[in-house]
Formats: structure tokens, sequence, C-alpha cells
């Protein structure tokens, strides 16, 4: 008898150790198969929406096992109301979703609700219904376009030239608000006298041949965006068209050194080696004075501008000006072209050069076909440039005054003569100095408006 229970508890406990080796097994299969994984759905879209009600708002579901159902809906305060919703009879690891507006009634005046997103997976996890993700987000409504008008503007403008436009911007949910040329270039807007109201340079640049359109351009946090055109006139300008010869000697001198210096390969083909210095590093050259003037241009509120003439290199000639369109030819063949898009003044070697306008240095070091070269911001936009100089006396961030010594004229970059290349830049982009050196124009297609602008302004 007393075998037999020793026998009957030794199975038992056997027994036993077998059901929980059993369990164990059981839910470490559990645990560790795929398809019993635990991780809830990722549900990504915007934290806090702003919704015009009209454009489609971007929503993103990913899990691992496979998204099975999806339901997308928006409260108005009132009601739930169904956006979307899915089952998934081949499970969908990512879903990129494009959820329509609601549609709310014609008298709706409400300007919050809430946007609920609920995503269940694949997995065989809490009792085969599978891991539930749920995501409430706040939406504000905007149906409403930002205020965008122009309140007075430069009368014309020319070809490779500048104007101004001084505008009135309001919305309580601004995102971005800029003036476009031709829907290609963008100028930012500069705050001016109030609130609410900037100004902005405008260029019409060289390269783009046929004018079509000036938009000041707003656009809220909603989608809600208001075009406004900028009436302008427009001038031509003469192009003139220099043919030029370059030589084995400046090839294998010049531009040979202008690609050591900008740290590119040189190529063995003479021509290509002119190809390379003329149109690679021009473009990265024009690339860099774009990214240097847009990053360090002064932003700040503009009440007074006041701005004298640029004045030429004293005692100098002109070599070359403005908007030559120069085709080059290496052993009769015409290998490239390019524009010029400044003036060059030839003095005495190494002539002192002096600043016309206050402003402050924001870029000082080798650049390319330009050489050394400095630029100097003098605020709303509009800056100048003076390259191929041989010696500075300013430093990036040095605040310069009228008349100030800043540099002698000099041959480095891609050159022969000691000479200054000098540039006026609006928002980058090289135009015309000749409008900036005419007192005239000055007054009446800049400091005039802005002055007609502040008594517009002050009448409202």
């Amino acid at each position: 008898m007393e075998f037999r229970e020793k026998k009957s508890s030794g199975f038992s406990k056997y027994l036993t150790i077998f059901i929980l080796l059993i369990i164990i097994g059981a839910v470490g299969f559990i645990k560790l198969s795929p398809e019993f994984e635990q991780d809830k759905p990722e549900i990504v879209i915007e934290d806090n929406i702003f919704w015009n009600l009209k454009t489609k708002l971007n929503l993103k579901l990913s899990d691992q096992s496979g998204i099975k159902y999806y339901k997308v809906s928006f409260n108005d305060g009132t009601k739930d109301i169904e956006l979307d919703s899915q089952i998934l009879s081949t499970p969908a690891k990512i879903l990129d979703l494009k959820i329509k507006p609601p549609k709310l009634d014609m008298f709706f005046k409400g300007t919050t609700g809430t946007i609920t997103v609920e995503a269940f997976d694949h997995s065989k996890w809490n009792y085969l219904e599978g891991n539930r993700a749920i995501k409430t987000i706040k939406v504000m409504i905007d149906k409403k376009r930002p205020i965008a008008n122009v309140i007075t503007n430069s009368l014309a403008i020319k070809h490779g030239g500048s104007a101004i436009a001084v505008v009135e911007i309001k919305d309580e949910n601004l995102k971005d608000a800029y003036i476009t040329f031709n829907d290609k270039i963008k100028f930012d807007l500069i705050p001016f006298y109030k609130d609410n109201y900037f100004v902005s340079l405008i260029a019409w640049p060289i390269k783009i041949e046929n004018f079509q359109r000036v938009n000041l351009v707003a656009t809220d946090k909603a989608g809600n965006i208001t075009k406004t055109k900028i009436p302008l006139y427009i001038r031509d300008l003469k192009i003139k068209q220099d043919d030029i010869k370059i030589s084995d000697k400046f090839i294998e001198n010049v531009s040979t050194n202008v690609l050591e210096l900008s740290g590119a390969e040189i190529p063995a083909d003479l021509s290509e080696r002119f190809i390379k210095q003329n149109k690679n590093v021009r473009n990265d050259n024009i690339n860099m004075i774009k990214k240097v003037t847009d990053k360090y241009m002064d932003r700040s509120l503009v009440q007074d501008f006041n701005i004298n003439i640029f004045k030429r290199l004293k005692g100098s000639r002109t070599a070359a000006g403005f908007a030559e369109k120069r085709s080059y030819f290496h052993n009769d063949n015409e290998i490239d072209e390019a524009w010029h898009l400044g003036m060059d003044w030839a003095s005495i070697k190494q002539a002192p050069i002096k600043t016309s306008n206050n402003g402050t240095v924001i870029f000082n070091q080798y650049l390319g076909i330009y050489g050394n070269t400095i630029i100097i911001d003098h605020k709303m936009g509009l800056s100048t440039l003076y390259a191929h100089v041989s010696s500075s006396s300013v430093n990036v961030g040095d605040k310069v005054s009228k008349n100030q010594k800043i540099a002698n004229t000099g041959s480095t970059g891609a050159v022969l003569g000691d000479h200054l290349h000098f540039g006026v830049l609006i928002q980058g982009i090289e135009v015309n100095p000749k409008e900036w050196m005419d007192r005239n124009w000055i007054k009446s297609r800049i400091t005039d408006i802005l002055d007609d602008a502040k008594k517009i302004i002050d009448s409202k």
C-alpha cells in the first residue's frame, strides 16, 4: 500500500512538471511567436491640425503584422462623422491614406473639432482580436484666406533691374508670406513701419527673358492661400553681345589656378578645363552668393531707408558693363557662354576701394571666378559685391561707414588684369548697378514709394 502511494505521488509530481512545462512552452511560444506580437499599430498624423475643410489630410498607419482594420472619424463638438474605414482582406504593413474632409452643414461656424483614428493589427494577441491603437488629435478649423494687399509699389521694372513693393499681410494662423517673380523666384518680406506691413525689393533676373507676373503670396497653417498681383509696367534692356577669344595661356594660368584654389579636379583637355571653371565653378559661386545673402541679410524692422547713390571707383574707366552676354571661343570653336552681371572698373593697380553706404560685411573670402570677394549688406535685402580684390581691411561682421576704405583692387579670380568687379544684389540676385548709381531713379522708384506707403498706412 505504501509502495502504491509513493508511486502515485511520484506520477503526480511528474505530471505536474509536465503540465507546467507545456504551459511554459505555450506561454513562451505565444510570447515569441510573430503571430502573437503585442506591438500596437503606429499612427502618424500631425498632432495639432489646422484644416480648411477643403484639402485632404495625410495619415500613415503601419504595423509589423499588418493592419486589418481602421476607422477615422471627426467630431464637430456635437456628433461623430465617419471619414474613412476599411476591413482589409489582406493585411497591409503600411498604409498611406488621404483623408477627405467631412461634409458639414453650410451654417457650421465651429472653429475646433477632433479627429480620432483607430486601428487594429493582424496579430492573434488579445484573444485573436489583435492589438488596438487609438489616437485623438485636436483640429483648428480655418476657412478664411489671409489678407494680402498691395499698399504701393514702383511703377515699372526693367529687365535686369529692381523695384519695390510695400504690402499688408494679416492672418491669425499665418504660415508664410513672400513675393514671387514668374512663380519661380521668391523674395522674402521684411517688416515695415507698423504691425502687419512689409516691404520687399524685387529683381527681374537677367537670365529670365520673359516677364509674366509678380505675385504677393500669403498662406496660412490650414492651407488657405491668397495671391495678389503686384502691378508693374515692364521695360526692356538692351543686351550687348561679346565674343571673347580664350588662349591656351589664359586656361593654363588663370583657369587652372581658379580650379586649384576652388578644390576642383583639373581636366587635361584645355577646353574642358575652361568650361569647368567658367560654368561649374561660376554656378557654385553664384549659389554661394545667394546662400550667404539669404542667411545673413538684415531682416529687422525698416522705419527709414536712407540710401546714397553708389559711386564708381574713383578715377576709373569702365572695362565692362552689366548684362553683357559673352560667347567664349577656343581655337575658333565656341565652347561656352555666360552673362557678365556687374560693372568692371579699371584704375591704377591696387586702387583703394571705398564704400558708398553704411552696411555690414557678411562675406570676405576667396570665391572662384570672383577671386577675393567682399559682400556688404545694406538692409532691406540690398547688398553690394566687390570682387577680384588684392587685399581687404575689413572682416566679416564689421560695420562699415560711407566713404570707408574696405579693400584694394587686384587680379584675383578669373581675370587677366587689375580691376574691380562691382555688383549690386537684391536678395542675392545681381541687378543693374546703374539704377542704384542714379539719384533720380532711387528717389522715384524706391524712397518716394516708401514715403507714400507711410502716408497711406497712417491714413488707415
